[in-house]
């Protein structure tokens, strides 16, 4: 049920003409849309202040353009599709306007143009290569309404590169922390600032890294006091979380 939907019922019993208990029965109906293929949350928006994020991997880019023309028929603005194929960015380009990413992978269908940017997070990448993970953690913060600033290239091998910046991270209320190799960065930050934050260990490395294990072990083992560790290359969890952190009530 549509939030307009909810406003004419609740005003209906206001009225009289709908008891409380068959408004009960009504707002019991399924809070999602079956796809076939897919069970559209339509209740997400109201539950998590933010409607059902796309993951793209693994899914047809017709099962992509028929969540996303669902979400587009109930009114929807600034969808996040991640993990976006090229191929399926050109068919979603036909059913709305579309500010696709190939670094990152990451879509936002129909952008709001007057989005709000709250408060301040910054990303920071311990070097180029950690760019595609860092742009899907930016590009999340601000198509949720928040303010980012980037920082990339300023791993440890050269310390005085992120010291030239203490300015900018001490004005962040939450930092997010991308590195791979060892992933030292996190915790380096996180004895400069404080704010929380978020660390995101990469696949970047050679072949002691093990696909990343070794930066995410680093990073839940950091000295650091308030650093939190997200998944291997989820820089989508890293954004959304720290777009939760930086607009909790009295931050943004």
């Amino acid at each position: 049920m549509e939030q307009r939907d909810v406003r004419a019922l609740l005003a209906a019993v206001a009225s009289g003409e709908v008891t409380p208990e068959q408004a009960e029965a009504q707002l019991r109906v399924q809070p999602f849309v079956d796809l076939g293929y897919a069970k559209l949350d339509t209740q997400r928006q109201r539950r998590q202040g933010s409607a059902e994020v796309i993951y793209g991997k693994s899914k047809t880019p017709q099962q992509i353009c028929g969540i996303v023309s669902e979400m587009l028929r109930r009114g929807g603005t600034d969808i996040l599709v991640t993990h976006l194929s090229a191929q399926a960015a050109e068919q979603v380009r036909t059913l709305a306007p579309l500010d696709w990413d190939e670094l990152s992978g990451l879509g936002i269908v129909n952008p709001d143009p007057n989005r709000p940017a709250r408060g301040h997070i910054v990303v920071a990448s311990g070097g180029t290569s950690d760019m595609p993970v860092c742009e899907e953690a930016a590009r999340t913060a601000e198509a949720l309404g928040n303010r980012v600033t980037r920082l990339y290239d300023v791993g440890v091998a050269g310390l005085h590169r992120l010291l030239a910046n203490v300015d900018v991270l001490a004005s962040a209320r939450v930092v997010i922390a991308v590195a791979g190799m060892e992933g030292a960065l996190a915790s380096v930050v996180g004895g400069l600032v404080s704010c929380p934050v978020i660390a995101v260990p990469t696949s970047v490395g050679y072949g002691a890294n093990f696909g990343g294990l070794s930066a995410l072990l680093s990073m839940l083992n950091s000295c650091a006091s308030g650093v939190s560790v997200v998944n291997i290359d989820n820089g989508f969890g890293a954004g959304f979380l720290a777009s939760r952190i930086n607009q909790m009530e009295g931050l943004a």
